[in-house]
């Protein structure tokens, strides 16, 4: 391959991603970063406001973003949102399902037993992390059929590696999704198209709004006990930054990962490959 080929693979000019949760921080990294790259990208959130900042932050004109309501736990919405993309540009090519997260009140610690974490926080972080990807991937991936091309990219967690005390429902539904992001990609591959690929990121621990509790003090902003613990085992020795997922991303996203599909990429600074010891 020359190195004009090469340079012309990780260009999305033309192409369309839809990016669910894509006015939170790290959602919003990644749709920040198909935008420079060419791409025209939908911000799928339940609040897409904060996306409107995008166009100024990036240098790309604001035609190329499309700001759209949508919760990835009521189908109809979502099914509204695409073809909103489709209306607009054509086609979907790419789908990131960034929407997702824990609850305090799902995480178990001093004062709050597992035994009696409260079955709606529970059900809510399941159903936001596993039915909010596998939603969008029902309708979005039903297009992508059609077109018999795309590329859907899903956001799994470390914990999925290794179960993480205190969060025993994002724990679970996360290694859930990393299990659904290969039983798609298998499905969608050999019933449909094998030009339609399927992979998900693992990010380590990023230091978010959703997680700052467990990792910082409050009052001193002061790592926790935890926090310290985890980056006791990252060789990296840090947290990492939203901008730390963009290239992963975009390689899975981008022709560059074409014999790519139902793999799990670990963005940890090295946290999966650490033994402690």
């Amino acid at each position: 391959m020359n190195l004009d080929e090469l340079a012309k693979q990780y260009g999305f000019g033309g192409r369309t991603f839809a990016v669910t949760g894509g006015a939170g921080v790290l959602g919003g990294e990644i749709a920040r970063a198909l935008a420079g790259c060419g791409a025209n990208v939908a911000v799928i959130d339940r609040d897409p406001a904060p996306a409107g900042s995008f166009p100024a932050q990036t240098g790309v004109a604001s035609d190329r973003f499309l700001l759209l309501e949508g919760d990835v736990l009521d189908k109809a919405s979502v099914e509204r949102a695409a073809r909103q993309v489709v209306d607009r540009w054509g086609r979907l090519d790419g789908l990131v399902n960034a929407a997702g997260g824990n609850h305090p009140d799902a995480t178990a610690g001093a004062g709050k037993p597992f035994f009696d974490l409260p079955e709606g926080a529970l059900r809510h972080v399941s159903d936001l992390n596993l039915l909010g990807t596998v939603v969008p991937c029902q309708v979005c991936g039903k297009i992508m059929a059609q077109q018999k091309e795309g590329v859907i990219l899903n956001v799994s967690s470390m914990n999925a590696f290794r179960p993480l005390t205190r969060i025993p429902a994002y724990s679970a539904a996360k290694a859930a999704v990393s299990n659904f992001t290969q039983w798609l990609a298998v499905h969608l591959a050999q019933e449909y198209s094998p030009a339609i690929r399927v992979n998900a990121i693992a990010p380590g621990f990023f230091l978010t709004d959703q997680n700052r509790f467990l990792l910082t003090e409050k009052e001193t902003g002061e790592l926790t006990v935890r926090g310290r613990q985890i980056l006791a085992h990252t060789p990296m020795g840090r947290f990492g930054a939203p901008e730390d997922l963009v290239g992963g991303s975009l390689w899975l996203l981008s022709p560059m990962s074409a014999f790519v599909t139902g793999v799990v990429l670990p963005i940890d600074g090295g946290f999966s490959a650490f033994s402690g010891v």
